[in-house]
């Protein structure tokens, strides 16, 4: 395995933290309030919110969380898939369910990459499991690769490396390593990740802060009562669950 240029790695993850920041800034710009109203609303009303801008910065707030580990997850698979291209001529595979395959030791990797380690429900990590099941049938029966390892990798955490499932499943430190033989990758990114992170974040907060603004105004005269300015959470669960229709 070559080692990995670190000035690469810099080069590369500045390079492409600013298409994550875009895409976060894009899933903003083009959500709409019905969408956002689609979360639990019982959840935020357990909550004692009050307002319309508290309610809608919660909501913004959910809704981000899960937007945004889906994005960064997208970039950190990018990023190791880069770092195995330059040690060992990994690439991006074509199997359902497999992210990378690399060859190192005489071993054939097929990789699925996951950015942490609770991901998944069981009937997710059932589906993981049958399509490296049948990414390493495949390679079986075309008899390019003898020996064949498939790996659960997973970018983050401190879970030590175990065998279940019919794959390998090696996590944070471990992974990193497993691509690029260095031990100090995992620490190495976390520099560069932080790229003009201020700016970005900065345009992020006012543009978040104009969404909150202008969902408010949509909201008040749809879901708070004209006579005290309360929400009106029967209204608000009616819409967004209401949907009996007797025979």
């Amino acid at each position: 395995m070559n080692s990995i240029n670190l000035n690469d790695v810099r080069d590369y993850v500045n390079e492409n933290i600013v298409d994550f920041h875009q895409r976060r800034l894009k899933s903003l710009e083009e959500l709409r309030l019905e969408k956002l109203l689609t979360k639990n609303p019982y959840l935020f009303k357990a909550k004692n919110l009050l307002t319309a801008n508290a309610l809608i910065e919660d909501l913004l707030s959910a809704f981000l969380s899960s937007s945004e580990e889906k994005l960064f997850g997208d970039f950190l698979e990018g990023l190791a898939v880069f770092v195995a291209q330059k040690t060992c001529g990994g690439h991006k595979s074509t199997a359902q369910g497999v992210d990378l395959e690399f060859f190192n030791n005489d071993t054939h990797y097929i990789v699925s990459i996951k950015s942490g380690p609770n991901w998944g429900n069981s009937s997710q990590q059932d589906k993981l499991e049958q399509d490296l099941k049948t990414a390493v049938a495949r390679l079986k029966q075309s008899k390019r690769s003898s020996n064949i390892q498939p790996v659960l990798g997973i970018c983050y955490g401190k879970t030590r490396t175990t065998f279940l499932r019919g794959y390998m499943k090696i996590v944070g430190q471990n992974f990193w390593y497993l691509i690029s033989e260095n031990p100090n990758l995992y620490t190495d990114i976390v520099e560069p990740i932080g790229y003009r992170a201020r700016e970005h974040n900065e345009d992020f907060a006012k543009k978040k802060a104009g969404i909150v603004n202008m969902f408010a105004m949509e909201f008040i005269p749809k879901f708070c009562n004209p006579s005290n300015g309360y929400i009106d959470w029967v209204k608000l669960v009616q819409f967004n669950s209401g949907n009996y229709k007797p025979d």
